[in-house]
């Protein structure tokens, strides 16, 4: 995550430039102060423009406290691996998102600094190979206290642990939040199983092949994946079985897996694990950013990718 996006501040300076340039030739022939009044929109456009990143500038020179430093190099292996200034960015992002993302507990639930730790680093893990990134999607989180289904309720019938939607908020119950993270390595992560969803969103909903694919490579993409199910259908995948469930869900599960086994999953899925390194830009077993992109991708999201809603369930 960027402190400064150069596209978000030649917007703001282009619609300042306009607008005060607009109000300035409005003064100068109503003889309302002249050129001078356009000053006032186009400072208040830059204002406004530039606040988030002032407020990230700022973040940054702070650092995280001890106490959450701590809790990152427990329970997270991708922080552990990487060095100082790769560690430094993990935990920048991490600033980020406690400021920038609203975090509020349901029926009475308590939201505790693990909990927020635990979404904030599961979006650092997810963008930490590609800096330019903003998670697309709602900046909103709810946590749920048990399980709940399609209505939102806890119920006889209630399966789901999260939900993830374009436009609305993720919600994740706190159980599975809390054994999210501790157990780093059995490939079972709400956390990132929800917010991988978030990367699968696009005009047609979810289809399990992630909207920042090329579509010239979006056919290869999904010849993998049914591949991929194939193997998962016949029990002859890492992956488990609830990646079968539909592609949208295997994408979700094989992010999971990626980041908590990537050591298995290279030894026996050699072409998916390829092309998540190529996805994220990052080789999860050693930390290590790719420098190159393999040119299966579009440029980065920004936050502000408007797309129709689809919830997608876990």
């Amino acid at each position: 995550m960027r402190i400064v996006r150069r596209s978000s501040v030649i917007t703001t300076g282009l619609l300042a430039l306009v607008l005060g340039g607009a109000v300035g030739i409005i003064g100068h022939e109503m003889a309302l102060g002249g050129p001078l009044l356009g000053v006032v929109p186009a400072l208040l456009v830059l204002a406004i423009g530039l606040r988030r990143p002032w407020r990230r500038w700022a973040l940054a020179r702070e650092g995280l406290p001890r106490a959450q430093r701590r809790w990152l190099q427990v329970h997270v292996p991708l922080y552990r691996q990487l060095a100082g200034d790769g560690q430094d960015a993990f935990e920048r992002d991490v600033r980020f998102v406690l400021d920038e993302y609203s975090f509020e507990g349901v029926g009475g639930v308590t939201v505790t600094d693990p909990l927020r730790l635990s979404v904030a680093a599961g979006i650092a893990v997810l963008l930490h190979g590609r800096p330019s990134w903003e998670l697309p999607g709602s900046r909103s989180v709810l946590f749920y206290p048990e399980r709940f289904d399609d209505t939102y309720h806890d119920t006889m019938t209630a399966s789901y642990d999260g939900m993830a939607h374009q436009q609305g908020p993720i919600i994740l119950t706190v159980a599975s939040v809390e054994e999210a993270w501790s157990q780093p390595d059995d490939g079972n992560n709400v956390v990132l199983h929800e917010l991988a969803h978030l990367f699968d969103f696009d005009n047609e909903g979810a289809d399990g092949v992630p909207s920042l694919v090329a579509p010239v490579s979006a056919p290869d993409w999904q010849a993998l994946v049914r591949d991929e199910m194939r193997r998962v259908r016949q029990g002859r995948s890492l992956l488990r079985p609830y990646a079968a469930e539909a592609p949208s869900e295997f994408f979700a599960v094989a992010v999971e897996h990626f980041f908590e086994q990537p050591e298995p999953m290279a030894r026996g899925h050699e072409d998916l694990f390829r092309a998540l390194v190529s996805f994220f830009r990052l080789d999860p077993r050693t930390g290590t950013v790719l420098e190159n992109d393999s040119a299966v991708l579009d440029e980065g999201p920004s936050a502000s990718n408007e797309t129709r809603e689809e919830p997608s369930p876990t």
